[in-house]
């Protein structure tokens, strides 16, 4: 069976590409391997049009509930991609082919590559304050970072952790100004700028990190988790064979119509250098609505 169209990537962009590919009457399949991307890890989405106030979990988890019956969805692992005739996509459990393709597959999160941060993943290292905030109720915990990431993990954190430290290398934290207020009012938060981490320690599970400059005279400072919010980097591996086009920070370079440098490979949310990398999950939403329209001309052009 060859699709009209294939999604790679089931983040906000990819379930929107979905749901107007449904009312062009594309024969779709989505693959992804995580439903909502790391827009379902949102604590708290609170610029969606339509909802004062929603997780994460819960938008995505509506985006999936308008798709249902509307097209295929695969939670499989790509290993490969190539473009022959058409393009083959090929999972650990099989091959689908497409006559065009929306790559979707947003972003992975950065880590610090410091001493012990591998060794004390899942042992009180993370990467995902909403997976993992629960665990930590009435502990001590650090957040690494100052964007509007770092910003709502720790306040999520906060409803649990009985303290909460924000270590930036920057002056100042860069997080949107509500969330820098709502930070800076919070009595259980305290945030130690212009410094870094340089080490995990700990034996069976993490008891500290180290510090490059003292704080309140100690350059260690007892943690019970760390959670890293350093931003991320675009998933493009899988393009390579291809050669489709990317820019110097890795993102693909796609056009107003949201199309690559490869015929019928379209491109989608965070992963592109569209919407002037303003990376919401409106403008991910708009992206993918975009690439299945102009998918929708470029197959009726093709015939």
């Amino acid at each position: 069976m060859i699709y009209d169209l294939i999604i790679v990537g089931a983040g906000p962009a990819g379930l929107s590409a979905a749901i107007y590919a449904s009312k062009y009457k594309l024969n779709t399949l989505i693959i992804g391997e995580e439903l909502g991307g790391t827009a379902a890890h949102a604590y708290k989405v609170e610029n969606y049009p339509g909802f004062k106030s929603i997780s994460g979990m819960e938008l995505m988890n509506k985006f999936k509930e308008q798709i249902n019956g509307l097209a295929d969805i695969k939670n499989e692992e790509i290993i490969k991609l190539e473009k022959k005739s058409n393009f083959i996509i090929t999972t650990r459990k099989g091959n689908y082919q497409s006559n065009a393709l929306i790559f979707a597959a947003g972003t992975k999160r950065k880590a610090l590559n410091i001493k012990g941060e591998k060794e004390f993943i899942g042992k009180g290292v993370s990467y995902c304050a909403t997976c993992d905030a629960a665990f930590f109720r009435d502990k001590i915990v650090g957040v690494v970072g100052g964007n509007d990431a770092a910003a709502m993990s720790a306040l999520l954190l906060a409803e649990y952790a009985k303290r909460v430290f924000i270590i930036y290398r920057k002056e100042k934290i860069r997080a949107e100004p509500l969330r820098a207020s709502q930070l800076e009012k919070n009595k259980k938060i305290i945030i130690i700028n212009n410094t870094n981490v340089i080490a995990v320690n700990g034996n069976k599970m993490i008891s500290s990190v180290t510090l490059d400059k003292e704080y309140k005279n100690n350059k260690e400072i007892a943690l019970d988790g760390l959670f890293i919010e350093i931003g991320s980097v675009p998933s493009t591996a899988l393009t390579e064979p291809l050669g489709i086009e990317l820019d110097e920070q890795g993102y693909i370079i796609v056009d107003s119509s949201q199309k690559t440098n490869v015929e019928g490979f379209y491109a989608a949310g965070d992963i592109t250098t569209g919407s002037n990398k303003f990376w919401q999950i409106l403008t991910a939403a708009s992206e993918g609505a975009i690439a299945v329209h102009s998918i929708y001309e470029f197959l009726k052009n093709k015939g």
